[in-house]
């Protein structure tokens, strides 16, 4: 579903009526997050209404049955649903270990139904939720970010750091060179047509992704000379941009909502890397030439 949606654009529509909330995260519809809408409580009673709906009560009554709780109600319906089988650590706090796939559609199923009770689930509705799901696809989150704390500086721009700074890289590519298969290839490979994906495949970028991490690693210990060392750091951190799209994108079977964010950045994270890679090149190139 989430495949067919992105590639015929309908996540992307209707944009405009996304609104953000004000610390950026969460599904948003009109002017609440689907975190209020999921939390809502109609009649107060202290049973969410999406809960409510799911046990067929009025979430505008707190006792759907005249004498009889809301919240009595409920807590005889799951005693009948798990035939009486009696509940241990209920006091315990319960831990959850969602994808973001898992949590959206919890998220999402929610506010179907809270709308749906409402009389409110239409077409905008619908461009609202693709909205807000294309949001999130647009913006993966950023895991690692490298400082010039983190370089290793040398107050040194003379001909030979340049020639030593040049060398090490050299030697980093050579230590640590590219795998059996570049990442468009495994790309395509996973690809298969318009309506077909091997997700198999994407085991191949393990090895990549590998050798990008041991080339970051390499690089932040490799000694710069301080006038290209913002230079380096551009390249650095493209790289783990682009190892971080990797990663998400090889989640495609258990969280389709991270690997679709890391298939959108993708291209982008791709060229910038490129950009950085010939400033750098180009800059140290010019040294060598006013030598």
């Amino acid at each position: 579903m989430l495949l067919f949606l992105y590639k015929t654009n309908f996540l992307s529509k209707n944009i405009e009526t996304y609104q953000k909330n004000s610390n950026g995260e969460g599904l948003t519809y009109e002017n609440n997050t689907v975190a209020d809408l999921i939390n809502q409580d109609t009649d107060g009673d202290g049973i969410l209404d999406w809960q409510e709906s799911l046990y067929g009560l009025d979430l505008n009554k707190k006792e759907t049955t005249p004498g009889i709780p809301d919240s009595e109600a409920i807590n005889k319906l799951k005693i009948t649903e798990s035939n009486s089988t009696k509940k241990t650590s209920e006091s315990s706090p319960i831990v959850e270990n969602l994808s973001k796939t898992d949590q959206f559609s919890r998220e999402l199923f929610a506010t179907i139904a809270a709308a749906s009770q409402n009389g409110t689930v239409d077409q905008a509705t619908i461009d609202q939720l693709g909205a807000s799901l294309a949001e999130k696809i647009k913006n993966p989150v950023v895991r690692k970010v490298y400082s010039i704390s983190d370089m290793k500086i040398v107050n040194d721009d003379s001909l030979q750091a340049f020639i030593n700074y040049n060398n090490a890289l050299n030697e980093i590519y050579v230590k640590y060179p590219t795998g059996n298969y570049t990442i468009i290839e495994v790309l395509q490979k996973f690809m298969i047509d318009e309506n077909n994906v091997d997700a198999s495949v994407l085991v191949k970028l393990d090895p990549i992704i590998k050798q990008i991490n041991q080339v970051i690693t390499t690089m932040v210990k490799t000694s710069v000379p301080q006038s290209i060392s913002s230079l380096h750091l551009n390249m650095i951190n493209s790289q783990e941009r682009l190892v971080e799209n990797l990663i998400d994108i090889k989640l495609y079977d258990d969280d389709a909502i991270v690997a679709l964010g890391g298939f959108s950045k993708y291209a982008e994270n791709a060229t910038k890397l490129d950009t950085d890679i010939h400033a750098l090149g180009n800059t140290v190139t010019q040294k060598f030439k006013q030598q």
